[in-house]
């Protein structure tokens, strides 16, 4: 028997296009998306016939967002505290006084569009600490955990089976036989953790929850719509959010990676209600189970003047890339500086436009990012785009201590953002995100001079030394950029 392998190859080709054909009917009739992110895949379905369909299955997947749990749980979360929500609106446009601080009155109108637009309830009596290195965060959270009393709330987009990653889950262990009611949120992908050891906390009392897990056993399909958000509340009373995960890399334990610089929170306040309304959400979206809103979760705390706050969360369920416009609207408000770091930069107009009018009117722009690529693909489009913001005027600054991971805003020496969201399109529209704004000077100028100190790891970027890096890599940056709406 005679094998045509051309013809072959031609049915193959023709398969290839007809469900490239299927895909493209997907998006450009069924999904609602940005020009941009529909012409890119677009292009990348019919130069890689097949590959590219590959590629969207696995990315993409739009209409199971619309099916998911989570525009109910979304609207759950805007019933719980509505009254309180319509109350500060009002006061805020009175113009009754909010900041004990004069400085921070020309950020009022922050405020007021982080309640309209995110329906994020502002608070003013936070106690702060700032963390920028793992062990000193986990050695403090892991001593919270071991005087929580009632409730550990955990949500970490990754929980690595390793030694930190037991090392937490051995601790709730131990906090549910004492009674204490531990629930445990991972993200389905992020997570590592085989299920037996899942299997010893629910034997010990506590609950585990997967987010958005797939199917199949041993791979999720569904590389979009991660929860990516770090959340812990303990008794209802204090609160963690930032950017490090559960992983003996968050502690500089990984040869390849290095030391690992990033920026987390504990909060104190009111402002932890607002972090366990998150949890409650997401709790019910991966759970199914709603849990009530109580004294025990919501217990009254003592009236007191601190750091105000607003807790703001984005994802696949917003209408808005609230935290995005959260950050133009802080780089349009600065008078004197900006201050980014982050360890992906792949801005839409709206930030590169914002940054480049910034520096472009003498204010002190900077943007910190790392020099160690762990995604290469992301890595080379964040040098693209940098690269474009040097000659509006932008400081860049390459991090060489080790792999930068923090995710912070400052502007001003006033107000600032810590959270999840990286400055990049999946932050901002494809991943469930948190971030905390803060409205208080002392904070800010932690963060800011923790900054400066990054600094003296780095290698200024200047227009001269980006314009003399090789063809290699001005073809991976070009490559990385194409592709950047979908990456």
């Amino acid at each position: 028997m005679q094998i045509y392998w051309a013809d072959i190859g031609f049915r193959v080709l023709t398969f290839a296009y007809i469900i490239n054909f299927f895909f493209t009917i997907m998006i450009v009739f069924l999904e609602r998306r940005k020009p941009t992110t529909t012409l890119v895949w677009l292009l990348t379905l019919f130069i890689l016939p097949g590959v590219g369909a590959v590629m969207y299955f696995f990315l993409s997947q739009n209409l199971l967002r619309r099916k998911s749990f989570a525009f109910a749980a979304r609207d759950e979360d805007y019933r719980q505290h509505k009254p309180a929500l319509l109350q500060s609106i009002n006061r805020l446009q009175s113009g009754g006084k909010i900041f004990r601080d004069s400085r921070l009155e020309a950020y009022r109108d922050i405020i007021q569009f982080h309640q309209v637009q995110s329906r994020a309830l502002y608070s003013a009596d936070n106690e702060l600490l700032v963390f920028t290195d793992g062990r000193e965060k986990f050695n403090d959270l892991f001593s919270q955990i071991r005087a929580a009393r009632d409730h550990v709330h955990v949500l970490y987009y990754i929980l690595k089976k390793d030694e930190l990653g037991h090392g937490l889950l051995d601790l709730l262990i131990e906090k549910a036989r004492e009674g204490v009611e531990v629930r445990l949120l991972v993200d389905a992908i992020g997570n590592s953790m085989p299920g037996r050891d899942f299997a010893r906390l629910r034997k010990a009392g506590g609950h585990v929850a997967r987010f958005f897990p797939s199917f199949f056993t041993f791979i999720n399909m569904k590389l979009n719509y991660r929860n990516h958000r770090k959340v812990v509340v303990i008794d209802g009373r204090i609160g963690y959010v930032g950017g490090f995960n559960v992983g003996n890399e968050y502690l500089g334990l990984k040869k390849r990676m290095g030391y690992w610089r990033d920026t987390h929170l504990r909060i104190r306040g009111s402002a932890v209600r607002e972090l366990q309304t998150r949890f409650f959400s997401d709790w019910l979206l991966a759970s199914r189970e709603k849990l009530p809103v109580s004294e025990r979760y919501y217990p009254p705390l003592p009236a007191a003047a601190g750091a105000g706050v607003q807790v703001v969360s984005c994802g696949p369920d917003s209408e808005h890339e609230d935290i995005k416009l959260g950050f133009v609207k802080m780089i349009h408000a600065a008078k004197k500086s900006v201050y980014i770091q982050t360890p992906y930069f792949i801005p839409d107009e709206s930030i590169s436009d914002a940054l480049a009018i910034a520096a472009l009117s003498g204010i002190d722009v900077n943007v910190m990012i790392p020099c160690k690529p762990d995604h290469p693909f992301v890595y080379w489009a964040t040098y693209s785009f940098i690269g474009d913001l040097l000659q509006s005027g932008v400081k860049a600054y390459v991090y060489r201590g080790g792999f930068l991971h923090s995710k912070t805003i400052v502007v001003d020496d006033c107000i600032a953002a810590v959270g999840t969201a990286n400055f990049d399109i999946r932050s901002f529209r494809l991943n469930y995100e948190v971030n905390a704004f803060i409205y208080h000077v002392p904070t800010a100028k932690i963060l800011q001079t923790a900054f400066m100190k990054d600094i003296a790891q780095c290698d200024e970027l200047t227009p001269d030394k980006y314009r003399q890096r090789s063809w290699l890599v001005k073809f991976k940056e070009s490559v990385s950029r194409l592709l950047a709406p979908i990456l």
